[in-house]
């Protein structure tokens, strides 16, 4: 399994925009490239689940249950079907006022892609980055800096 980079997750972003529906071999994909904890030894019951999900073809269901999976702190803030399509909003800060939420909303005109699309997003946004714990220091300072010399020094 792969964790979500910054080109991976546009390809799946672009796939899931484009996409008519959910297939078994989408799924697979999403949680291929997207999922860190799937399968889960210690949450043996999450995981069959979304796999039975997954073999039922209960696409809206499986997304949600690897939402729970993957992204517990990640909650669904709002679903509103409107002129046509599945608007979801996700949250983790579900009790904030809309205002000062930072949520993720996507939308799709099916309900399970509406619902995996912003999942996708909210695992880009969770992935750990590979930063160093001391910070950096920008290379060009020339813009910044401009040698002074003085030659009467008293």
């Amino acid at each position: 399994m792969s964790v979500l980079s910054e080109s991976s997750s546009t390809d799946l972003g672009e796939r899931l925009r484009d996409a008519y529906t959910v297939t078994a071999e989408f799924m697979a994909d999403i949680i291929s490239q997207t999922c860190r904890r799937f399968p889960s030894a210690g949450q043996s019951a999450k995981t069959s689940r979304v796999e039975r999900l997954i073999q039922s073809g209960a696409w809206t269901d499986a997304a949600i249950a690897l939402l729970d999976l993957e992204l517990p702190q990640w909650q669904v803030r709002r679903l509103v079907y409107d002129e046509g399509e599945w608007h979801c909003a996700l949250s983790r800060e579900r009790e904030l006022p809309d205002w000062l939420d930072q949520s993720i909303e996507t939308h799709h005109a099916d309900l399970a892609i509406a619902i995996l699309s912003a999942f996708v997003e909210a695992q880009r946004i969770s992935a750990p980055e590979n930063r160093t714990s001391v910070p950096t220091v920008r290379r060009d300072t020339r813009a910044l800096y401009e040698p002074l010399f003085v030659d009467n020094l008293g």
